[in-house]
């Protein structure tokens, strides 16, 4: 039983997604090395039919960029895997390829797919044993194939490595995770015949993992009725190879897009995630900092992580490629100019590739009321820039702060920028960009 049984209602967050840029990882640990070579199908040729959308899911885009993109990103950052191959309908090969070139995805290759899941899954199997023409690949196969849905974006390189070793281990691997539902079985009348004892079941759902020779010799021996109406690899594993795949509990994060409410599910999760670290940087200024530290205890409890820095140089711009958002702090005067210097570096990273990226720009006033004006840039001044980032995928926005003298009225404003400042960053609004709002 593949995992649709498992309740898509109730997604999880993941523990590490995104991290870094693609092919890179800010968050991998030391101990999980492996010494031998790994590489990933991944099925995509799917219609959609469940969603009801037009477009398949794996192509729908979240923050502009299609959940397919997501997936491979998964992958792309675990250093110990050498090569994907991304199998796509034959009508998509082309979409897939430009998908590839856009967001800069690395050790991948496209293959066209067959008829059936399976079909598919063996023409991907299959061209990891070749060498593509034009391309470097590596002269050995794969000691492991992990096979993965496209539509699984949400998996963790902790697990993977689990998979992979077990594999390697025992010829084959699987995730597994509880059934939340009785499975039934009905009579052609539509009765009931008769149920399952569910504690003695799971349901299988991806990775899983292979040597290459079980999984290669597996579709060589099946039959047509396999290819035809199969969907579980471990199945044939067993069933053509005799290899008696180790099964392996998964976290819930490994959850399947397959409905239209799983997208927009998945689309939230993603924001979220986006949404959990900034940096703010103060440029150095006493008065700067005093807002940033109180911006950091107000944002605790939004459960939103900020870390301080004076600037970007040095040490400091190891921020510049990780998935954080950043906060420019500017105090008493109207130049734009450390926002315009902060969206060159951003630039220069290559921060924005794979999704928006969030700049907010706090302007603090501690002058009297009467010269505030004057220290403000002119609106259209804002917009101008903004407009000009906006179209490096940036999204940049603008609060206004005046500090009182008032200590209670100052925290309120404080802790109100700390909450337009949340709400900017998970929603990402293009209709708020270039705004000057008021705190």
């Amino acid at each position: 039983m593949q995992g649709d049984i498992c309740d898509p209602d109730r997604p999880a967050h993941p523990g590490i997604f995104p991290a870094g840029e693609a092919g890179q990882s800010d968050h991998q640990p030391a101990e999980l090395t492996v010494d031998f070579p790994v590489s990933v199908v991944l099925p995509a040729g799917g219609t959609g039919e469940r969603t009801g959308l037009q477009t398949p899911k794996q192509f729908c885009s979240f923050l502009g960029r299609p959940l397919i993109s997501y997936t491979i990103q998964a992958f792309e950052r675990v250093s110990w895997i050498q090569s994907i191959v991304v199998v796509v309908a034959k009508e998509n090969v082309d979409l897939m390829t430009d998908i590839i070139q856009r967001f800069q995805h690395r050790k991948v290759r496209v293959v066209p797919g067959g008829s059936t899941r399976h079909r598919s899954i063996c023409n991907g199997v299959l061209a990891l044993g070749e060498q593509e023409e034009g391309e470097r690949l590596p002269t050995d196969r794969p000691k492991v194939v992990i096979i993965h849905d496209a539509v699984r974006p949400f998996v963790e390189e902790d697990f993977l490595y689990k998979i992979a070793i077990a594999a390697k281990e025992q010829g084959a691997a699987g995730a597994i995770r509880p059934l939340v539902s009785t499975v039934i079985a009905t009579t052609s009348e539509g009765y009931l015949d008769h149920s399952l004892e569910r504690a003695k079941y799971r349901a299988s759902e991806m990775p899983q993992g292979f040597t290459y020779d079980v999984i290669y010799q597996a579709y060589q021996r099946c039959t047509e009725s396999d290819f035809e109406f199969g969907t579980e690899c471990l199945h044939l594993a067993l069933q053509y190879c005799g290899t008696n795949a180790k099964l392996i509990e998964g976290p819930p994060t490994l959850w399947k897009v397959t409905y239209k409410r799983d997208l927009a599910a998945a689309e939230s999760i993603i924001k979220e995630t986006l949404s959990r670290s900034a940096c703010v940087i103060t440029g150095g200024s006493a008065q700067a900092v005093t807002l940033a530290d109180a911006f950091q205890k107000a944002a605790g409890a939004l459960d939103m992580e900020l870390d301080v820095v004076p600037d970007l140089m040095g040490d400091n711009g190891r921020y510049l490629s990780k998935e954080w958002n950043f906060i420019q702090v500017s105090v008493n005067h109207s130049c734009l100019s450390e926002v315009e210097s902060l969206l060159m570096d951003l630039e220069a990273a290559n921060r924005a590739l794979l999704h928006p990226l969030v700049v907010i720009w706090v302007h603090l006033s501690c002058s009297d009321e009467l010269s505030i004006s004057r220290k403000m840039p002119e609106p259209a001044a804002i917009m101008d820039v903004a407009s000009s980032a906006k179209l490096r995928n940036i999204l940049v926005y603008a609060i206004q702060l005046h500090q009182s003298k008032d200590t209670e009225r100052w925290e309120r404003s404080v802790l109100r920028v700390a909450e337009i400042t949340s709400a900017l960053i998970r929603e990402r609004s293009p209709a708020l960009v270039g705004q000057l709002l008021q705190a």
